[in-house]
């Protein structure tokens, strides 16, 4: 059985989210921040794994549930804590972030199972990706990889099919960076901590 992973920061006020600040006050941002994350852990831990491991940016709060194991992320860009992120898994691994509380078990299961396929890759309609999972986790098929650009997806999936690596998709899902993120995130998936919250400090700063 495959590792999960969830790469994130902690909900630090001023750390994180800052674009949605546009809208929302730092600390509206944070626990937005914060519900995603509780979001996206609830998932991992109702999705079959064999070890599910956040590697986090900053210090873990009460806001971490029991049977996640929690790791300081490396220092460096992007594409290097990520690359040392599946070091951690020492096998099979599924890498998402914190940006989908959309996200469910039966969209993650399907990216833990590496039967047939050598990597999934999950697009972000930004041109980014949410998830990425590996069969065999190599650095070099990360590393130099542009981040958080509008081509960083394209290259990443061009990366592992220049490897000769089998590739399948994950659907494409939107991550939550701006305000309008936030909107049609929380829109699409009523049901997360994530959408209540964003209800709710809609509400109050109308």
């Amino acid at each position: 059985m495959s590792t999960l992973l969830v790469i994130a920061k902690a909900p630090v006020p001023g750390r994180v989210k800052t674009r949605l600040t546009a809208h929302f006050t730092p600390q509206q941002a944070a626990d937005l921040a914060r519900a995603a994350l509780e979001d996206t852990l609830a998932t991992a831990l109702a999705t079959p794994a064999r070890r599910r491991v956040l590697v986090l940016d900053g210090r873990p709060g009460s806001w971490v549930p029991a049977g996640i194991e929690v790791v300081p992320q490396s220092a460096g860009g992007l594409d290097v804590r990520l690359a040392a992120a599946f070091a951690l898994a020492d096998g099979p691994a599924l890498l998402i972030g914190m940006d989908t509380p959309q996200v469910t078990p039966d969209l993650l299961a399907p990216g833990l199972d590496f039967t047939e396929v050598d990597a999934w890759f999950g697009p972000a309609d930004d041109g980014g990706f949410w998830a990425l999972g590996l069969a065999e986790p190599d650095p070099d098929l990360l590393l130099g990889v542009p981040m958080s650009e509008a081509h960083t997806g394209r290259v990443q999936r061009h990366r592992l099919t220049d490897a000769g690596l089998t590739v399948r998709n994950l659907p494409e899902l939107c991550d939550v960076d701006t305000p309008a993120d936030a909107r049609r995130v929380a829109a699409t998936a009523p049901w997360t901590r994530f959408a209540a919250l964003h209800t709710g400090l809609c509400a109050v700063t109308r």
